[in-house]
């Protein structure tokens, strides 16, 4: 069963979404002590709301892992047990990486003095990113009853009930009292409405224009309709407001997801052709190869860029300094490059060593000798002529924190 080139696009676009939109919302203002304290654009400039429309792509991320999820599983059957264990295992092994070299890191920043409002901001934002694995873990673990039941109820009557939850949950919020907050109960719920989906594709549904359509279209009116009942028009928190539509997801988070994942599918067709050339294929390999350290690393390289370059005590714009107005933005996107490089650079040297064969493709584990001369045909030897390479297999699942056999996990 080969990769679905589409929705490998949607999800490099989702984790892009989720990257670009977080350095472009999370200001790091330097005080007087010479500590960072966190601010946000949106608080002082409303008007850039819509734009988390487009950047907050969560919804896509887990319709491409309920895609993956259900195609690993197909490809694994009678054996659902391993195939459990190793994808949970590439989910988790990231994350302890992460809270690991993370906690060297404020060890020796402690030592070093750095400022406490600067520590208290690195560890909030290192570690929220990780907050995506609870729901993410779940539902990859119930996998198989979900495609059991897409299959036997069809997907709109499987996700009807988590809606209904969600539509619930945000009424329930509504009636509470003042600085009185509802237990995040829907985090589950909510992103199972995109996995649903995400399931429902990999078992052949939704695969036409109407039913493509048909999302787009009836996410777009629900969008309008939630707005017009006085939901905020962030679809992320903003410091300050007394509602948020993202923490925990409401309805307004579960449209947008549904009206993405339509338009994800219209675009199927441009997508394709658009893969077919060299280029944006390959850049769409790398982030699916890469998209669980892309997405667990990028927070902590904002803090870290802008805590070294804050040494100095001099307020860089757009790094340091307040939020307060557009120029802030047209400022902070002169900075996106640096952090895509420390990026890249990081994600690249801490991932497991890959090499290619002389062919440019990714070949098997053991070694592949060559036909000795006047022996048999289909003997091979078990030598190397000397500098060549020993090759490796790394065949990737149509998930995004997949890997394949190099990483020594099971298919």
């Amino acid at each position: 069963m080969s990769r679905d080139r589409a929705v490998d696009a949607l999800r490099a676009y989702a984790i892009g979404g989720v990257v670009l939109g977080h350095w472009l919302v999370t200001g790091l203002v330097l005080n007087d002590g010479g500590g960072l304290h966190q601010a946000s654009p949106l608080s002082a400039v409303p008007a850039l709301a819509p734009v988390t429309w487009v950047l907050q792509t969560l919804g896509l991320f887990f319709f491409a892992a309920g895609f993956g999820s259900a195609r690993s599983l197909a490809r694994n059957r009678g054996g659902s047990g391993g195939w459990l264990a190793g994808r949970l295992r590439r989910l988790l092994l990231p994350a302890v990486a992460l809270l690991g070299v993370g906690a060297a890191v404020l060890l020796a920043a402690t030592v070093a003095g750095t400022p406490d409002d600067t520590l208290n901001v690195a560890l909030r934002l290192a570690v929220s990113p990780l907050w995506f694995l609870l729901p993410l873990l779940l539902l990859v673990a119930s996998t198989g009853p979900l495609v059991t039941a897409v299959r036997r109820w069809g997907v709109a009557r499987c996700v009807a009930p988590a809606v209904a939850v969600v539509a619930a949950a945000d009424l329930v919020t509504r009636l509470l009292p003042a600085g009185v907050d509802m237990p995040p109960v829907t985090v589950v719920v909510a992103w199972a409405v995109p996995y649903l989906l995400g399931v429902a594709h990999a078992d052949g549904r939704l695969a036409g224009r109407r039913a493509a359509g048909a999302l787009a279209g009836g996410g777009a009116a629900a969008l309008v309709a939630l707005l017009a009942l006085g939901y905020p028009v962030s679809a992320v928190g903003v410091p300050g407001a007394g509602v948020s539509n993202l923490n925990p997801p409401s309805l307004l988070a579960v449209a947008l997801a549904v009206t993405q994942v339509g338009l994800g599918l219209l675009a199927r067709p441009a997508l394709e052709r658009l893969l077919a050339r060299p280029l944006p294929g390959r850049a769409v390999t790398e982030v699916n190869r890469n998209a669980v350290r892309i997405y667990l690393w990028h927070q902590p390289v904002l803090v870290a860029v802008t805590a070294l370059l804050a040494r100095g005590g001099l307020a860089l714009p757009g790094l340091h300094t307040a939020p307060d107005d557009p120029g802030w933005v047209l400022a902070r996107c002169c900075w996106l490059p640096l952090f895509a490089a420390v990026l890249v650079t990081l994600v690249r040297a801490g991932r497991p060593s890959e090499r290619k064969g002389p062919a440019g493709r990714w070949r098997g584990r053991r070694p592949v000798g060559r036909v000795r001369p006047g022996g048999a045909p289909g003997v091979r030897s078990s030598t190397f002529r000397p500098g060549r390479l020993q090759e490796v297999i790394a065949v990737r699942d149509s998930d995004p924190p997949s890997r394949g056999r190099a990483d020594g996990q099971p298919r």
